[in-house]
């Protein structure tokens, strides 16, 4: 996930606070959840272990318990857990008749395309 790119991560917030709206509007339209813009803030997983949104998350659990900094970096790699997570644009334009625009695209999906960037730096080890 990029954090820095992500409309919830809390240095995002704190400078357009606006984005609470627009990310709770395009989860819910992109990946069917609907978190109230009240609640969405994000400090990133790295940070200590301060809020996440994501608190059911398997994988930042499972990378920090092996010391790594990312799935990249795993014997398992590719796992059930990152399995299930895992997002590429092909894959959410699939499930929409109308392509998705790309401003759509930059805000709700880029950030957690995680899949191609993790292959990149698997390559790169």
């Amino acid at each position: 996930m990029r954090c820095d790119l992500c409309l919830a991560f809390q240095p995002n917030i704190d400078s357009h606070p606006e984005n609470r709206e627009i990310i709770s509007d395009g989860w819910h339209k992109y990946f069917g959840f609907c978190i109230p813009p009240e609640h969405i803030h994000c400090m990133g997983c790295f940070t200590g272990g301060e809020a996440t949104l994501d608190n059911e998350c398997a994988v930042h659990p499972c990378v920090s318990s092996r010391g790594l900094v990312n799935c990249a970096q795993c014997e398992d790699y590719i796992c059930k857990k990152l399995e299930n997570i895992l997002v590429t644009f092909e894959e959410m334009q699939s499930k929409f008749e109308k392509p998705i625009p790309p401003e759509d695209r930059r805000r709700f999906i880029f950030p957690y395309e995680n899949k191609d960037r993790l292959e990149a730096i698997r390559q790169r080890q």
